[in-house]
């Protein structure tokens, strides 16, 4: 069987190893903007090939798959969701696991994700409010005084987010400027590449909870989950410093035993079960808007809020960064059985288990990510990956390039680690073993998070959880779920749930 994976990063790296794992002989060819060494490896490995090439420019990938006569088209990341290359796809009689570009809108515009789950009133919902300029919402900032949360209203790889509470009145002037001055920044910034969408800022009401997420595989007709993560994605230990595409998660199967104790954990089965359902509630939901079926991959990134329990923060179209890492490896499933199935819309006879592990992953990138990435680009890099392996520690190339037959970065995370173990503290002082074989050659210094799945870390994150548990099934007692006041700029103060 061939098959054609399209995307160059650590997700990509562990979704076409997943594919070598298959019962299936799988020819594996891969398109990718650079090349990945780990993929590369495993094309040449299988006799297929790793392209050079501009994987949102649908006319190209779709040519490759056609000139390679590949059985089915996979897509890592979301922006060839975004710029229809399942389309082209699948308009040449060709198979893709990937989201169609108007079910994609469920991701790439978060203010279209927000309608959405108001029109069909799906549990979980966030007030927000959106604007096409800064201008427009600079009225509403100046006159808006309470906490909330900032973020680019398209998909922007995670980065742009900015939480600004408001409880100190004597602050509350410092505060309107901060909002305004990241609210420009989020348009001039952030958002000035993307001519592809209306909405430029999303506000939404500021929550607090553990996140974490939930990456399901569709077809449109069934949703099938996979264990829920926790992505970890400010830059610095302690949760420090600005967002990122994730410096590292940690996962604990469907057990959801998370804790370094076997009563405690992040979530529990009902919360992970409830959040299932919303992702369900959200995929029917774009199809029936769209009236495009889904195949592929969906996950919601949520938080366990105390104002609704589990809470839709965003959507994804694709598999999580570094989150596939984490469950992946762990799919006892033939990845390719789970694929046909999805193209024949018969995903619900299919049984999807998982080995019941706790993993770790830790991700190292280049000095300049995420903020200044020209910085963390172009350096000379050496990985002892037999020294990794001995170690016991699995590692996933991300964004290295071979140029000139030399490894160098691309500007983002370079490799990831995983670490399995039958706890995550352990999990994580496995993945910790592999960072010290990894180093530039020029000199330029690389970081990581070593705090990523280490107890007290675990700790924090589940009293955390505890906290939001207590309020939010208070209020369900009390049938106040989802129920608050808010007071809106123009319109005064509004009861909803």
């Amino acid at each position: 069987m061939k098959i054609l994976l399209v995307g160059y990063g650590s997700r990509e790296h562990v979704i076409a190893e997943t594919f070598m794992r298959s019962t299936y002989d799988v020819k594996l060819y891969c398109i990718g903007n650079i090349v990945n060494p780990g993929i590369k490896k495993l094309c040449n490995e299988s006799g297929g090939e790793y392209i050079r090439g501009k994987i949102t420019n649908p006319q190209e990938v779709a040519k490759v798959a056609q000139d390679k006569k590949v059985d089915l088209v996979f897509i890592g990341p979301e922006e060839p969701n975004f710029h229809g290359v399942p389309d082209e796809v699948e308009e040449r009689e060709i198979p893709c696991i990937g989201a169609k570009k108007k079910v994609a809108l469920i991701e790439m515009s978060k203010a279209l994700m927000r309608d959405i789950q108001w029109k069909y009133k799906i549990p979980g919902r966030l007030w927000y409010k959106k604007f096409r300029s800064y201008e427009e919402a600079e009225p509403y900032i100046r006159e808006y005084s309470s906490s909330i949360a900032l973020k680019p209203a398209r998909q922007a790889g995670g980065k742009g987010v900015k939480v600004i509470e408001d409880f100190q009145v004597y602050l509350q002037e410092e505060k309107r400027e901060l909002k305004a001055i990241h609210a420009k920044e989020i348009v001039e910034k952030y958002m000035k590449n993307y001519d592809d969408i209306d909405y430029k800022l999303l506000i939404e009401e500021r929550v607090w909870g553990p996140e974490y997420t939930i990456q399901c595989f569709t077809d449109g007709r069934t949703v099938k989950a996979m264990p829920a993560v926790q992505d970890n994605k400010h830059a610095f230990n302690g949760d420090l410093g600005p967002e990122t595409g994730g410096m590292g998660s940690i996962s604990c199967g469907l057990n959801l035993k998370w804790g370094i104790d076997s009563d405690l954990s992040i979530l529990t089965e009902e919360e992970y079960w409830r959040s299932v359902e919303i992702v369900e509630m959200m995929v029917k939901a774009i199809q029936n808007e769209t009236g495009e079926r889904y195949h592929g991959v969906v996950a919601g990134q949520m938080m366990l809020t105390s104002i609704w329990g589990p809470t839709i923060i965003e959507m994804y179209s694709r598999f999580g960064d570094p989150e596939a890492v984490n469950v992946l490896p762990l799919l006892k499933t033939d990845l390719v059985e789970i694929c046909n199935a999805i193209i024949d819309e018969k995903l619900n006879r299919i049984k999807i288990e998982f080995e019941e592990h706790a993993t770790v992953v830790k991700a190292v990138a280049p000095e300049g990510y995420p903020e200044k990435r020209q910085l963390a680009k172009g350096h000379p890099i050496s990985v002892d990956e037999h020294a990794i392996s001995n170690e016991g520690v699995k590692m996933y190339w991300g964004s290295v390039d071979i140029v000139n037959g030399h490894y160098v970065t691309g500007g983002s995370r370079c490799v990831e680690f995983l670490g399995v173990a039958d706890e995550i503290p352990k999990a994580s002082m496995v993945a910790e073993k592999g960072v010290r074989y990894v180093k530039l050659l020029d000199g330029w210094k690389l970081f990581h998070r070593s705090d990523i799945g280490s107890e007290k870390s675990l700790k924090r994150r589940i009293e955390l959880g505890e906290l939001a548990r207590k309020i939010y099934k208070y209020r369900e007692s009390r049938r106040l779920l989802g129920k608050r006041m808010i007071w809106i700029p123009g319109k005064g103060l509004i009861k909803e749930g």
